[in-house]
């Protein structure tokens, strides 16, 4: 059974360990998080500190939007966009590595604790009652200070999510 875990696309680009989990794993991703891909791709903002790392997930964020981009995927994606809350069917990436893409709808519920981007993430793991990748120390302090019903895994604790997790009672 593939575990599920909602992350932004930047992330899977970023941390190359996610992409190759112990266990086959499904990831969740906001259709606005793709489209946050290009912006970063064209933009002249720093991703990385080390140049070497920078042109490595640059590289990374392209192999990405190709794929996202390859006419069988951008189909699957297109039906998604159709509704709110819509989820794609699964894009295999690899026999391991499954990613859906959800119409994910800000509806302003955490707009003052929280970025659009981010908004989009908690409500889609509440909607689906899925746990919630990052990397973002503060996100995951905001989490829980806000008290969002929303279980939040740090990136460096992704095998421990994959191969136990905690029960979400």
């Amino acid at each position: 059974m593939r575990r599920r875990f909602v992350i932004e696309a930047v992330m899977v680009a970023t941390y190359g360990h996610l992409l190759v989990p112990s266990r086959p794993v499904e990831y969740v991703i906001p259709y606005s998080s793709i489209m946050e891909l290009y912006d970063m791709r064209e933009g002249e903002e720093a991703i990385m500190e080390d140049p070497g790392d920078e042109a490595h997930v640059r590289s990374k964020i392209g192999e990405l939007i190709a794929f996202f981009e390859d006419p069988f995927n951008r189909k699957k994606i297109e039906r998604a966009l159709q509704a709110p809350w819509r989820e794609s069917p699964p894009l295999l990436l690899n026999e391991s590595i499954s990613f859906v893409v959800v119409q994910a709808v800000d509806n302003a519920h955490y707009g003052e604790y929280f970025d659009p981007i981010e908004t989009e993430l908690l409500l889609t793991a509440m909607k689906l009652e899925i746990p919630l990748l990052s990397d973002q120390v503060e996100l995951q302090d905001r989490i829980i200070e806000g008290e969002v019903p929303v279980q939040v895994y740090d990136i460096e604790d992704f095998e421990f999510a994959v191969e136990e997790g905690v029960p979400a009672e």
